[in-house]
């Protein structure tokens, strides 16, 4: 994320209407997120959130509430973020037990850059990862903090700092179908109190962002409709395809770093769990904030 231009900066702002956003809300609510304390052994929902523009950190808009009113009742020994914007050789996991906070964009107003999210790390979450998952070895990482795909999300669900969060990177080297296995080998975190969240875009092209028409781009909107049958229909082997899936995916997804945050989610859901989506809206043409929990 290089400029507030190119990013997209009022992307925070959603475009959905109020009457379209309750309904959503209220069908993602009706999963009953009771109060999941994080004790061993019971299983906790899990989470995509497509984050738009790190503005939302500052504003209070329908993507943020939605945020935040998901996360109401939960109470995770840990946040577990798999987010767009840590890219790495080799996969990693943050062990710092202090992560800082970083801002990894530049071209947005001094008050973005001034926001630090204090929240402690969880290295003792890190070494149970890099001690469970076999296919593809998993290693340490002490300089990577929390990057704006984590804390300008995490903050709206978890605003007093107090739950450990800590990242686990995405490797360049992987397939998307490598990326999957190795989500589901996550899957043990949902009983031990961890949270696991996704954050990135379904439809995700910053190079045609509109900035004078609130419609999104017909592609885009097929894409996100597309996708999200996909999903009820539980079928991920389509959506390992990523952008073969048709001439609107391609469009969707120019890079798929974006993508595959719900794609580890994805992973992570067992027989009987059911899908809902939230702030299901697309902002500045190509950006598409939909959002959705699995439990």
């Amino acid at each position: 994320m290089k400029s507030a231009k190119t990013t997209g900066m009022a992307c925070g702002a959603s475009r959905i209407s109020r009457a379209v956003f309750s309904k959503s809300l209220a069908g993602a609510v009706a999963v009953n997120l009771k109060s999941f304390a994080g004790e061993s052994g019971a299983k906790l929902p899990v989470m995509f959130v497509g984050h738009g523009s790190p503005m939302n950190a500052l504003q209070e808009n329908s993507n943020t509430k939605g945020w935040r009113l998901m996360a109401e009742g939960l109470k995770p020994k840990a946040v577990l973020c798999i987010s767009a914007h840590w890219e790495t050789r080799g996969t990693r996991v943050t062990m710092a037990v202090k992560p800082k906070t970083i801002h990894d964009f530049s071209g947005f107003p001094p008050e973005l850059y001034a926001i630090h999210y204090p929240a402690p790390g969880a290295p003792d979450v890190g070494d149970k990862i890099i001690g469970t998952v076999k296919k593809h070895a998993v290693q340490q990482d002490h300089a990577w903090g929390l990057d704006h795909g984590a804390w300008s999300v995490i903050m709206k669900m978890f605003p007093r700092a107090d739950v450990p969060v800590l990242q686990l990177s995405l490797n360049r080297n992987l397939s998307l179908r490598d990326h999957y296995a190795l989500a589901r080998e996550l899957a043990f975190l949902r009983r031990q109190g961890v949270l696991v969240i996704g954050s990135g875009n379904l439809v995700h092209n910053l190079h045609l962002l509109k900035w004078d028409s609130e419609g999104p781009y017909d592609w885009a909107g097929e894409f996100d409709e597309q996708a999200r049958q996909l999903i009820l229909d539980g079928d991920h082997a389509s959506l390992m395809r990523g952008e073969a899936l048709s001439r609107e995916a391609k469009l969707s997804i120019p890079t798929p770093e974006h993508y595959l945050p719900m794609l580890y989610i994805l992973a992570l859901q067992e027989q009987g769990e059911q899908v809902s989506f939230f702030n299901e809206s697309i902002d500045m043409g190509s950006i598409s904030m939909r959002s959705m929990v699995i439990n």
